[in-house]
This record gives C-alpha cells, structure tokens and sequence, in this order.
C-alpha cells in the first residue's frame, strides 16, 4: 500500500536525519519550505511533523519550526500496539556497550527461529526514572538477516529515527504482529550491577516478539524490571 503524501515527507525526514544531514538540535527545514518542495498544504507538513513528534523525533522550538531531538527516548519492552507512540510510552535512557554478536539464550534464539549456537545481534539499553536511577534493563536481539542488511544497529550510537523505522527502510520489512510475555524470576547478578539492586530481587521479565506479515521474526527484545517499579494498568470495557 503506498506512503500518503505526509508518510512520504515524515519518511524523507527520518532519511535525512539518519544519513546525518540534520543532526541533534538542528531545525529541519521550515513547513513553508518543505510545503513548496512537496507541493502539499501547510496542513500536510504539520501532520508529517505530528508523526515524527510522536515518534521523539523531533520537538517544536516555539517561533523557529522543528529540531532534531537532542535526548531520544526509548520504549519499554512490549507494549507496541498499532497507533501507540514512542513519546507516550517512551522514557530516557543511556546505552550500555557496544552491540555485538554472541548467541542469545535458549528463549530468544527459539524466538527468532535460529539454529543451535548460531549468533543474533545484541543492543542493550538501560530506561531511566526522572531522577536518572535505572528502571528497567531491555535487551534487543537481532537476527542475522536483519544484522547484514542494518549496519547502523552495530553502532554504538543511538538511531534516532526509531530502530522499527530503520529497519523497514534497510529491509522493506515492518512489524505486523507481536507477541509478550511476562513472567517473574530472580535477576542475574549482571542484571542487579546495572539495575542497582539487591542480589536475588524478583523482577518481571518480558519478552517481546514483532514479526514481519510473512511471521519471519524481526527482533526479540527482553526487558526487565526490578519488583518494586513494575506497574501495568490497562482499561478495557466491560459489559
């Protein structure tokens, strides 16, 4: 199905951020400008400035337009429902390492459907609470087709255009489906030196899924949260 005229402008945007042509605080071209280049309303470039805000790509300068993001947040483990934002769920973080390629525990290689001892791709990141103490350690493994065809996820720097972004634009593969699930174990004690916590605290454990329409696994990430800051609150009808 082919991008509307403002999925193309906020795709042509995520492109030149990506590609380093506007960097981190930089203003974007403004709307009058991008309405001419694109011979669209003014309307249709602040509803493509809309995504990318959503995305925390982006922030509004009031009175000179839009900038890159100067601190990008990052997501949770799960939670990725159709229509959700990084802004909304997002929070800072600080990456830990340098993403390398090791074999993944058993649950996340049975995820991506790897063979026995072959390696994924792995990015660790650390979210922060607003005080910048850690909330939750979350884990991303990346298949090894995914890896080849992203050379930016073995970076050490962070995308700032959204790694599901990234990867569709390398690829031509987004997220069609995914799957969470949660469970409640005692953390390792390389989790509890990043977490600052107790050896032995429970914690939740998520593991979350995206695959592509054709069920191909895109990513398997893997967060987790000490007990005590764990909350999931949901409203549903009833009736």
């Amino acid at each position: 199905m082919p991008l509307l005229k403002y999925e193309q402008i906020a795709e042509s945007l995520r492109a030149r951020i990506s590609d380093g042509e506007f960097g981190p605080g930089d203003l974007l071209p403004s709307g009058r400008d991008l309405s001419e280049q694109w011979g669209v309303s003014r309307a249709t470039v602040v509803k493509a400035m809309d995504v990318l805000r959503n995305d925390g790509v982006v922030i509004a300068r009031q009175g000179t337009g839009f900038a890159v993001a100067e601190a990008p947040v990052a997501r949770p483990a799960g939670q990725r429902r159709a229509g959700s934002s990084r802004v909304a769920g997002g929070a800072p973080y600080r990456r830990l390492g340098v993403p390398d390629r090791t074999v993944p525990p058993q649950e996340v290689a049975d995820a991506l459907g790897l063979e026995p001892g072959q390696e994924a791709l792995r990015r660790a990141r650390l979210l922060l609470l607003d005080d910048g103490s850690p909330h939750s350690l979350v884990t991303a493994w990346f298949p090894p087709a995914i890896a080849d065809a992203c050379p930016k996820l073995a970076g050490d720097k962070p995308i700032t255009e959204g790694t599901t972004h990234y990867v569709r634009r390398q690829t031509g593969r987004s997220p069609a489906e995914g799957t969470d699930v949660t469970t409640v174990r005692q953390i390792t004690d390389d989790e509890a030196h990043h977490l600052r916590v107790a050896p032995a605290t429970a914690a939740a454990v998520v593991l979350h899924v995206a695959t592509d329409r054709d069920r191909r696994a895109l990513v398997c990430e893997v967060g987790v949260t000490p007990g005590p800051l764990y909350e999931r609150i949901e409203t549903y009808p009833m009736g």
